[in-house]
Protein backbone atom coordinates (compact mmCIF):
# COMPACT_ATOMS: atom_id res chain seq x y z
CA UNK A 1 0.00 0.00 0.00
CA UNK A 2 1.61 3.41 -1.58
CA UNK A 3 2.21 6.29 0.68
CA UNK A 4 -0.63 8.83 -0.33
CA UNK A 5 0.49 12.39 -1.60
CA UNK A 6 -2.84 13.65 0.79
CA UNK A 7 -2.76 11.68 4.05
CA UNK A 8 -1.13 14.37 6.03
CA UNK A 9 -4.59 14.64 7.99
CA UNK A 10 -5.17 11.06 8.01
CA UNK A 11 -4.22 8.64 11.44
CA UNK A 12 -5.64 5.67 9.37
CA UNK A 13 -4.34 3.95 6.28
CA UNK A 14 -6.76 3.68 3.25
CA UNK A 15 -8.97 0.35 3.49
CA UNK A 16 -8.13 -1.76 0.38
CA UNK A 17 -11.20 -2.07 -0.34
CA UNK A 18 -11.47 1.78 -0.58
CA UNK A 19 -8.54 1.95 -2.77
CA UNK A 20 -10.36 -0.31 -5.59
CA UNK A 21 -13.31 1.12 -5.27
CA UNK A 22 -12.36 4.84 -5.50
CA UNK A 23 -9.21 3.84 -8.09
CA UNK A 24 -9.76 4.89 -11.98
CA UNK A 25 -6.64 3.66 -13.51
CA UNK A 26 -8.20 1.43 -15.61
CA UNK A 27 -10.05 3.66 -17.42
CA UNK A 28 -7.81 7.09 -17.19
CA UNK A 29 -4.31 5.58 -18.10
CA UNK A 30 -5.13 6.23 -21.55
CA UNK A 31 -4.78 9.87 -20.73
CA UNK A 32 -0.77 9.39 -19.82
CA UNK A 33 -0.01 11.46 -22.86
CA UNK A 34 -1.86 13.89 -22.17
CA UNK A 35 -0.98 14.26 -18.80
CA UNK A 36 2.79 14.19 -19.20
CA UNK A 37 2.77 16.74 -22.22
CA UNK A 38 0.67 19.35 -19.40
CA UNK A 39 2.83 18.51 -16.63
CA UNK A 40 5.74 19.29 -18.86
CA UNK A 41 4.19 22.94 -20.39
CA UNK A 42 3.19 23.52 -16.58
CA UNK A 43 6.50 22.73 -15.76
CA UNK A 44 8.51 25.28 -18.35
CA UNK A 45 5.80 27.63 -17.12
CA UNK A 46 6.87 27.52 -13.29
CA UNK A 47 10.75 28.06 -14.47
CA UNK A 48 10.06 30.99 -16.88
CA UNK A 49 8.41 32.90 -13.69
CA UNK A 50 11.29 31.75 -11.74
CA UNK A 51 8.58 29.50 -9.43
CA UNK A 52 10.75 26.78 -9.87
CA UNK A 53 14.86 27.04 -11.42
CA UNK A 54 15.90 25.94 -15.04
CA UNK A 55 17.23 23.47 -13.49
CA UNK A 56 15.06 21.42 -11.90
CA UNK A 57 12.66 22.40 -14.44
CA UNK A 58 15.27 20.37 -16.94
CA UNK A 59 15.04 17.65 -14.98
CA UNK A 60 11.97 17.42 -14.62
CA UNK A 61 10.98 17.28 -17.87
CA UNK A 62 13.88 14.38 -18.51
CA UNK A 63 12.10 11.97 -15.81
CA UNK A 64 8.50 13.48 -17.43
CA UNK A 65 10.19 12.09 -21.34
CA UNK A 66 11.69 8.71 -19.66
CA UNK A 67 8.05 7.74 -17.84
CA UNK A 68 6.72 8.17 -21.01
CA UNK A 69 8.61 6.31 -22.72
CA UNK A 70 8.08 3.08 -20.15
CA UNK A 71 4.36 3.55 -20.77
CA UNK A 72 4.46 3.03 -24.46
CA UNK A 73 7.10 0.48 -24.45
CA UNK A 74 4.67 -1.45 -21.76
CA UNK A 75 7.43 -1.40 -19.05
CA UNK A 76 5.33 0.64 -16.72
CA UNK A 77 3.10 -0.86 -13.68
CA UNK A 78 0.04 -0.05 -12.92
CA UNK A 79 -1.32 -0.16 -9.33
CA UNK A 80 -4.77 0.46 -8.02
CA UNK A 81 -3.29 2.24 -4.16
CA UNK A 82 -2.47 5.01 -6.46
CA UNK A 83 -6.00 5.98 -8.01
CA UNK A 84 -5.59 7.94 -11.23
CA UNK A 85 -3.04 8.00 -13.91
CA UNK A 86 -1.55 11.76 -12.34
CA UNK A 87 -0.79 10.02 -9.11
CA UNK A 88 1.06 6.77 -11.26
CA UNK A 89 3.11 9.66 -12.86
CA UNK A 90 3.98 11.55 -10.09
CA UNK A 91 4.89 8.69 -7.95
CA UNK A 92 7.30 6.91 -11.08
CA UNK A 93 8.57 10.74 -11.21
CA UNK A 94 9.52 10.62 -7.66
CA UNK A 95 11.02 7.24 -7.79
CA UNK A 96 12.87 8.34 -10.93
CA UNK A 97 14.24 11.99 -9.79
CA UNK A 98 13.62 12.06 -6.48
CA UNK A 99 12.72 14.87 -4.20
CA UNK A 100 12.90 17.72 -6.87
CA UNK A 101 9.68 15.85 -8.43
CA UNK A 102 7.75 16.86 -5.06
CA UNK A 103 8.11 20.70 -6.62
CA UNK A 104 5.99 20.10 -10.08
CA UNK A 105 2.90 20.14 -8.33
CA UNK A 106 3.30 23.26 -7.06
CA UNK A 107 0.39 26.24 -8.61
CA UNK A 108 -2.30 23.23 -9.73
CA UNK A 109 -4.33 20.94 -8.14
CA UNK A 110 -5.65 17.28 -9.64
CA UNK A 111 -8.82 19.30 -10.23
CA UNK A 112 -7.33 21.66 -12.82
CA UNK A 113 -4.94 18.81 -14.09
CA UNK A 114 -7.55 16.64 -14.83
CA UNK A 115 -9.61 19.46 -16.58
CA UNK A 116 -6.41 19.76 -18.47
CA UNK A 117 -5.97 16.23 -19.47
CA UNK A 118 -9.40 15.50 -20.40
CA UNK A 119 -9.62 18.71 -22.68
CA UNK A 120 -6.70 17.64 -24.69
CA UNK A 121 -7.50 14.41 -25.03
CA UNK A 122 -10.91 15.31 -27.08
CA UNK A 123 -9.92 17.70 -28.84
CA UNK A 124 -7.45 15.38 -30.30
CA UNK A 125 -10.14 12.85 -30.92
CA UNK A 126 -12.63 15.21 -31.77
CA UNK A 127 -10.07 16.41 -34.66
CA UNK A 128 -9.65 12.54 -35.49
CA UNK A 129 -13.97 12.44 -35.96
CA UNK A 130 -14.12 14.93 -37.89
CA UNK A 131 -11.14 13.34 -40.52
CA UNK A 132 -12.80 10.32 -40.46
CA UNK A 133 -16.36 11.81 -41.29
CA UNK A 134 -14.32 13.31 -43.80
CA UNK A 135 -13.02 10.08 -45.72
CA UNK A 136 -16.76 8.82 -44.70
CA UNK A 137 -18.40 11.71 -46.99
CA UNK A 138 -15.93 11.72 -49.32
CA UNK A 139 -16.63 7.68 -49.95
CA UNK A 140 -20.23 9.06 -50.04
CA UNK A 141 -19.91 11.14 -52.63
CA UNK A 142 -17.79 8.28 -54.66
CA UNK A 143 -21.11 6.08 -54.20
CA UNK A 144 -23.26 8.36 -55.62
CA UNK A 145 -20.84 9.62 -58.95
CA UNK A 146 -20.56 5.97 -59.53
CA UNK A 147 -24.47 5.09 -59.48
CA UNK A 148 -25.89 8.27 -61.03
CA UNK A 149 -28.08 6.79 -63.30
CA UNK A 150 -29.64 4.38 -60.75
CA UNK A 151 -33.81 5.47 -59.87
CA UNK A 152 -35.23 4.06 -56.95
CA UNK A 153 -38.82 4.55 -54.95
CA UNK A 154 -38.15 7.38 -52.60
CA UNK A 155 -40.41 6.23 -49.48
CA UNK A 156 -42.51 8.00 -47.13
CA UNK A 157 -44.07 5.87 -43.95
CA UNK A 158 -41.72 3.24 -45.52
CA UNK A 159 -44.27 3.41 -48.45
CA UNK A 160 -43.48 4.09 -51.64
CA UNK A 161 -43.74 7.68 -52.85
CA UNK A 162 -42.08 8.94 -55.65
CA UNK A 163 -39.13 8.19 -57.70
CA UNK A 164 -35.50 9.41 -56.44
CA UNK A 165 -32.01 8.78 -57.76
CA UNK A 166 -29.90 6.96 -55.89
CA UNK A 167 -27.42 9.54 -55.84
CA UNK A 168 -29.98 11.90 -54.25
CA UNK A 169 -30.55 9.57 -51.73
CA UNK A 170 -27.07 9.05 -50.39
CA UNK A 171 -26.67 12.41 -50.64
CA UNK A 172 -29.09 13.05 -47.92
CA UNK A 173 -26.62 11.40 -45.74
CA UNK A 174 -23.75 13.53 -47.39
CA UNK A 175 -25.99 16.25 -45.63
CA UNK A 176 -26.34 14.66 -42.42
CA UNK A 177 -22.83 13.84 -41.64
CA UNK A 178 -21.49 17.57 -43.15
CA UNK A 179 -23.91 18.81 -39.63
CA UNK A 180 -22.26 16.45 -37.52
CA UNK A 181 -18.74 17.74 -39.03
CA UNK A 182 -19.62 21.35 -38.53
CA UNK A 183 -21.42 20.17 -34.84
CA UNK A 184 -17.97 18.61 -33.82
CA UNK A 185 -15.70 21.51 -35.15
CA UNK A 186 -18.39 23.69 -33.13
CA UNK A 187 -17.67 21.58 -29.98
CA UNK A 188 -13.88 22.08 -30.64
CA UNK A 189 -14.44 26.41 -29.76
CA UNK A 190 -15.91 25.34 -26.04
CA UNK A 191 -13.08 22.14 -25.56
CA UNK A 192 -10.43 23.95 -26.81
CA UNK A 193 -9.67 26.09 -23.46
CA UNK A 194 -7.27 26.11 -21.02
CA UNK A 195 -7.98 25.76 -17.20
CA UNK A 196 -4.65 24.72 -15.91
CA UNK A 197 -3.82 27.54 -12.97
CA UNK A 198 -7.23 27.29 -11.59
CA UNK A 199 -5.88 24.86 -9.11
CA UNK A 200 -8.38 23.77 -6.67
CA UNK A 201 -11.34 26.25 -7.10
CA UNK A 202 -10.20 29.38 -6.18
CA UNK A 203 -7.03 30.03 -7.95
CA UNK A 204 -3.55 30.08 -6.93
CA UNK A 205 -1.32 32.20 -4.60
CA UNK A 206 1.86 31.95 -7.75
CA UNK A 207 2.62 34.54 -9.89
CA UNK A 208 1.89 31.77 -12.58
CA UNK A 209 1.55 32.80 -16.43
CA UNK A 210 -1.71 30.90 -17.77
CA UNK A 211 -1.27 32.36 -21.31
CA UNK A 212 2.40 30.74 -21.40
CA UNK A 213 1.23 27.97 -20.61
CA UNK A 214 -1.59 28.25 -22.81
CA UNK A 215 0.66 28.77 -25.41
CA UNK A 216 2.53 25.63 -25.25
CA UNK A 217 0.13 23.42 -25.27
CA UNK A 218 -1.50 25.46 -28.64
CA UNK A 219 -5.15 26.65 -26.47
CA UNK A 220 -6.41 29.56 -28.35
CA UNK A 221 -8.44 30.52 -24.60
CA UNK A 222 -7.77 30.25 -21.06
CA UNK A 223 -10.66 29.49 -18.59
CA UNK A 224 -12.00 32.54 -17.06
CA UNK A 225 -13.33 31.64 -13.86
CA UNK A 226 -11.50 29.41 -11.56
CA UNK A 227 -14.59 27.61 -9.89
CA UNK A 228 -15.98 26.83 -13.32
CA UNK A 229 -13.00 25.81 -14.78
CA UNK A 230 -12.49 22.25 -12.31
CA UNK A 231 -16.31 22.12 -12.24
CA UNK A 232 -17.29 22.32 -16.27
CA UNK A 233 -17.85 19.36 -18.09
CA UNK A 234 -20.09 20.75 -20.50
CA UNK A 235 -17.71 20.36 -23.07
CA UNK A 236 -18.35 16.81 -22.42
CA UNK A 237 -21.78 16.77 -22.66
CA UNK A 238 -21.94 18.96 -25.88
CA UNK A 239 -19.46 16.09 -27.66
CA UNK A 240 -22.02 13.40 -26.74
CA UNK A 241 -24.72 15.43 -27.87
CA UNK A 242 -23.09 15.51 -31.46
CA UNK A 243 -21.65 12.21 -30.79
CA UNK A 244 -25.36 11.12 -30.00
CA UNK A 245 -26.85 12.57 -33.16
CA UNK A 246 -23.81 11.38 -35.30
CA UNK A 247 -24.93 7.72 -34.31
CA UNK A 248 -28.75 8.59 -35.30
CA UNK A 249 -27.32 9.08 -38.84
CA UNK A 250 -25.15 5.81 -38.93
CA UNK A 251 -27.99 4.30 -37.54
CA UNK A 252 -30.60 5.20 -39.68
CA UNK A 253 -28.34 4.62 -42.78
CA UNK A 254 -27.83 1.45 -41.04
CA UNK A 255 -31.34 0.59 -40.73
CA UNK A 256 -31.48 1.12 -44.77
CA UNK A 257 -29.26 -1.41 -45.00
CA UNK A 258 -30.82 -4.09 -43.01
CA UNK A 259 -34.10 -3.29 -45.15
CA UNK A 260 -32.12 -3.07 -48.34
CA UNK A 261 -30.46 -6.41 -48.25
CA UNK A 262 -33.61 -8.12 -47.16
CA UNK A 263 -35.18 -10.32 -50.12
CA UNK A 264 -38.36 -8.45 -49.65
CA UNK A 265 -36.29 -5.48 -50.81
CA UNK A 266 -33.24 -6.56 -52.74
CA UNK A 267 -31.69 -3.46 -53.33
CA UNK A 268 -28.35 -3.95 -52.50
CA UNK A 269 -26.42 -7.26 -51.46
CA UNK A 270 -23.27 -6.59 -48.73
CA UNK A 271 -20.19 -7.52 -49.43
CA UNK A 272 -19.24 -11.17 -47.58
CA UNK A 273 -16.23 -9.56 -45.72
CA UNK A 274 -18.53 -7.44 -43.91
CA UNK A 275 -21.83 -10.01 -43.29
CA UNK A 276 -21.78 -13.21 -41.39
CA UNK A 277 -23.55 -16.60 -41.65
CA UNK A 278 -25.93 -18.48 -39.23
CA UNK A 279 -24.80 -20.98 -36.92
CA UNK A 280 -27.97 -23.77 -37.89
CA UNK A 281 -29.29 -21.76 -41.42
CA UNK A 282 -26.23 -22.36 -44.17
CA UNK A 283 -28.18 -20.16 -46.11
CA UNK A 284 -28.07 -17.18 -44.10
CA UNK A 285 -26.58 -14.05 -44.73
CA UNK A 286 -26.54 -11.59 -41.79
CA UNK A 287 -26.21 -7.85 -41.90
CA UNK A 288 -24.36 -7.87 -38.49
CA UNK A 289 -22.05 -4.99 -39.27
CA UNK A 290 -25.07 -2.47 -39.90
CA UNK A 291 -27.27 -4.28 -37.11
CA UNK A 292 -24.52 -3.49 -34.34
CA UNK A 293 -23.67 0.22 -35.58
CA UNK A 294 -27.39 0.36 -35.11
CA UNK A 295 -27.41 -0.95 -31.83
CA UNK A 296 -24.29 1.00 -30.87
CA UNK A 297 -26.14 4.16 -31.36
CA UNK A 298 -28.08 3.09 -28.30
CA UNK A 299 -24.99 3.19 -26.01
CA UNK A 300 -23.71 6.29 -26.80
CA UNK A 301 -26.79 7.30 -25.80
CA UNK A 302 -26.60 5.78 -22.60
CA UNK A 303 -23.25 7.71 -22.16
CA UNK A 304 -24.92 11.13 -22.33
CA UNK A 305 -27.40 10.57 -20.72
CA UNK A 306 -25.10 8.82 -17.76
CA UNK A 307 -23.32 12.46 -17.76
CA UNK A 308 -26.48 14.64 -17.92
CA UNK A 309 -27.69 12.68 -14.94
CA UNK A 310 -24.07 12.89 -13.10
CA UNK A 311 -24.18 16.64 -13.41
CA UNK A 312 -27.62 17.55 -12.94
CA UNK A 313 -27.56 17.91 -9.48
CA UNK A 314 -23.27 18.29 -8.21
CA UNK A 315 -22.68 21.63 -6.57
CA UNK A 316 -19.58 23.54 -7.26
CA UNK A 317 -16.91 23.01 -7.38
CA UNK A 318 -15.58 19.38 -8.19
CA UNK A 319 -16.75 17.03 -6.96
CA UNK A 320 -15.54 12.94 -7.24
CA UNK A 321 -18.81 12.08 -9.13
CA UNK A 322 -16.85 13.42 -11.92
CA UNK A 323 -14.44 10.92 -12.12
CA UNK A 324 -17.29 9.00 -13.61
CA UNK A 325 -17.14 11.23 -16.89
CA UNK A 326 -14.22 9.49 -18.38
CA UNK A 327 -15.50 6.28 -18.89
CA UNK A 328 -18.54 7.41 -20.62
CA UNK A 329 -16.45 9.46 -22.93
CA UNK A 330 -14.08 7.42 -23.58
CA UNK A 331 -16.77 4.89 -24.61
CA UNK A 332 -18.59 6.93 -26.77
CA UNK A 333 -15.52 8.36 -28.54
CA UNK A 334 -14.68 4.35 -29.31
CA UNK A 335 -17.90 3.60 -30.62
CA UNK A 336 -18.31 6.65 -32.59
CA UNK A 337 -14.92 6.15 -34.18
CA UNK A 338 -15.27 2.61 -34.87
CA UNK A 339 -18.63 2.33 -36.49
CA UNK A 340 -17.62 5.56 -38.99
CA UNK A 341 -14.07 3.63 -39.79
CA UNK A 342 -16.08 0.63 -40.17
CA UNK A 343 -18.72 2.15 -42.76
CA UNK A 344 -15.59 4.02 -44.61
CA UNK A 345 -14.42 0.28 -45.57
CA UNK A 346 -18.01 -1.17 -46.19
CA UNK A 347 -19.79 1.11 -48.34
CA UNK A 348 -16.82 0.54 -51.18
CA UNK A 349 -17.70 -2.68 -51.42
CA UNK A 350 -21.73 -2.40 -51.29
CA UNK A 351 -23.43 -4.35 -54.38
CA UNK A 352 -25.78 -1.66 -56.12
CA UNK A 353 -28.63 -4.03 -57.51
CA UNK A 354 -29.66 -1.59 -60.25
CA UNK A 355 -32.30 -3.41 -62.09
CA UNK A 356 -34.18 -4.07 -59.00
CA UNK A 357 -34.25 -0.70 -57.56
CA UNK A 358 -35.37 0.51 -60.87
CA UNK A 359 -38.16 -2.47 -60.92
CA UNK A 360 -39.21 -1.20 -57.71
CA UNK A 361 -40.12 2.52 -59.14
CA UNK A 362 -42.45 0.95 -61.92
CA UNK A 363 -45.43 -0.25 -58.99
CA UNK A 364 -47.54 1.34 -56.44
CA UNK A 365 -48.53 4.62 -58.37
CA UNK A 366 -45.32 6.46 -57.72
CA UNK A 367 -46.67 8.96 -60.85
CA UNK A 368 -49.33 9.95 -59.03
CA UNK A 369 -48.41 13.66 -58.07
CA UNK A 370 -46.92 13.74 -61.43
CA UNK A 371 -50.33 13.30 -62.81
CA UNK A 372 -51.82 15.28 -60.36
CA UNK A 373 -49.26 18.16 -61.60
CA UNK A 374 -50.21 18.14 -65.11
CA UNK A 375 -54.08 18.58 -64.41
CA UNK A 376 -52.78 21.60 -62.86
CA UNK A 377 -50.86 22.63 -65.77
CA UNK A 378 -54.40 22.45 -67.65
CA UNK A 379 -55.68 24.71 -65.15
CA UNK A 380 -57.39 22.75 -62.40
CA UNK A 381 -56.86 23.54 -58.41
CA UNK A 382 -54.18 21.07 -57.15
CA UNK A 383 -56.97 20.06 -54.60
CA UNK A 384 -59.73 19.24 -57.72
CA UNK A 385 -56.37 17.44 -59.47
CA UNK A 386 -55.52 15.41 -56.23
CA UNK A 387 -59.13 14.07 -55.86
CA UNK A 388 -59.21 13.59 -59.45
CA UNK A 389 -56.06 11.08 -59.78
CA UNK A 390 -57.32 9.81 -56.33
CA UNK A 391 -60.14 8.20 -58.25
CA UNK A 392 -58.18 7.15 -61.29
CA UNK A 393 -55.85 5.71 -58.53
CA UNK A 394 -58.58 3.43 -57.18
CA UNK A 395 -59.86 2.89 -60.42
CA UNK A 396 -56.39 1.26 -61.66
CA UNK A 397 -56.49 -0.65 -58.80
CA UNK A 398 -59.45 -2.11 -59.69
CA UNK A 399 -58.41 -3.07 -62.91
CA UNK A 400 -54.51 -4.29 -61.13
CA UNK A 401 -52.85 -1.56 -63.72
CA UNK A 402 -50.52 1.07 -62.82
CA UNK A 403 -51.68 4.82 -63.78
CA UNK A 404 -49.11 4.74 -67.33
CA UNK A 405 -50.93 1.32 -68.48
CA UNK A 406 -54.45 2.88 -68.35
CA UNK A 407 -55.40 4.04 -72.11
CA UNK A 408 -56.20 7.50 -73.31
CA UNK A 409 -59.83 6.92 -73.01
CA UNK A 410 -59.27 5.89 -69.59
CA UNK A 411 -57.84 8.39 -68.40
CA UNK A 412 -60.04 11.31 -70.12
CA UNK A 413 -62.93 9.77 -68.08
CA UNK A 414 -61.39 11.45 -65.27
CA UNK A 415 -60.69 14.93 -66.95
CA UNK A 416 -61.61 16.33 -70.13
CA UNK A 417 -57.92 18.17 -69.92
CA UNK A 418 -55.60 15.19 -70.26
CA UNK A 419 -54.28 14.78 -73.98
CA UNK A 420 -51.75 12.40 -75.21
CA UNK A 421 -48.85 14.13 -73.44
CA UNK A 422 -50.11 12.92 -70.34
CA UNK A 423 -47.98 9.43 -70.95
CA UNK A 424 -44.43 11.72 -71.11
CA UNK A 425 -45.38 13.06 -68.06
CA UNK A 426 -46.10 9.66 -66.15
CA UNK A 427 -42.48 8.52 -67.10
CA UNK A 428 -40.13 7.69 -64.28
CA UNK A 429 -37.37 9.03 -66.35
CA UNK A 430 -39.08 12.34 -67.03
CA UNK A 431 -40.45 12.48 -63.72
CA UNK A 432 -37.13 13.02 -62.32
CA UNK A 433 -35.53 15.17 -64.91
CA UNK A 434 -38.51 17.48 -64.46
CA UNK A 435 -38.14 18.11 -60.54
CA UNK A 436 -35.31 20.52 -60.80
CA UNK A 437 -36.04 23.09 -57.99
CA UNK A 438 -33.05 23.48 -55.96
CA UNK A 439 -32.26 20.35 -53.67
CA UNK A 440 -34.86 18.44 -56.15
CA UNK A 441 -33.41 15.24 -57.49
CA UNK A 442 -33.41 16.13 -61.32
CA UNK A 443 -29.55 14.53 -62.23
CA UNK A 444 -28.39 18.22 -62.83
CA UNK A 445 -29.13 19.22 -59.34
CA UNK A 446 -27.47 16.14 -58.19
CA UNK A 447 -24.12 16.29 -60.47
CA UNK A 448 -24.18 19.91 -59.06
CA UNK A 449 -24.50 18.89 -55.17
CA UNK A 450 -22.02 15.88 -55.89
CA UNK A 451 -19.53 18.28 -57.74
CA UNK A 452 -20.24 21.17 -55.27
CA UNK A 453 -19.57 18.17 -52.19
CA UNK A 454 -16.27 17.06 -53.80
CA UNK A 455 -15.14 20.84 -53.97
CA UNK A 456 -15.81 21.70 -50.44
CA UNK A 457 -14.43 17.82 -49.51
CA UNK A 458 -11.26 19.09 -51.02
CA UNK A 459 -10.69 22.33 -49.02
CA UNK A 460 -11.22 20.43 -46.34
CA UNK A 461 -8.66 18.25 -47.09
CA UNK A 462 -6.11 20.52 -47.80
CA UNK A 463 -6.85 22.50 -44.48
CA UNK A 464 -5.84 19.35 -42.91
CA UNK A 465 -2.56 19.12 -44.72
CA UNK A 466 -1.37 22.64 -43.90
Amino acid sequence: MSKKTWDGRFSDKTDPSVEAFTSSIDIDKRLYSCDIEGSIAHCRMLAEKSIITKEDASVLIKGLDAIKEEIEKGKFRFDDSMEDIHMHIETALVRKVGKVALKLHTARSRNDQVALDVRMYLKEETLNIIKLLLKLRNVIVDLSDINMDVILPGYTHLQRAQPVLLSHHLMAYYEMFSRDKERFNDCLKRINVMPLGSAALAGTTYPIDRDYTADILNFPKVSANSIDSVSDRDFIIEFLSSASICMVHLSRLSEELVLWSSSEFGFVELPDSFATGSSIMPQKKNPDVPELVRGKAGRVFGDLMAMLSMMKSLPLAYNRDMQEDKGVLFDAVDILKGCIDIYVKMLPKLKINKEVMIQATSVGFLNATDMADYLVSQGIPFREAHSCVGKAVGYALDKKKELNELSLDELKSFSSLIKEDIFAVLDTREMIERRKSFGGTSTENVKAAAKKARQDLEKEIQRFST
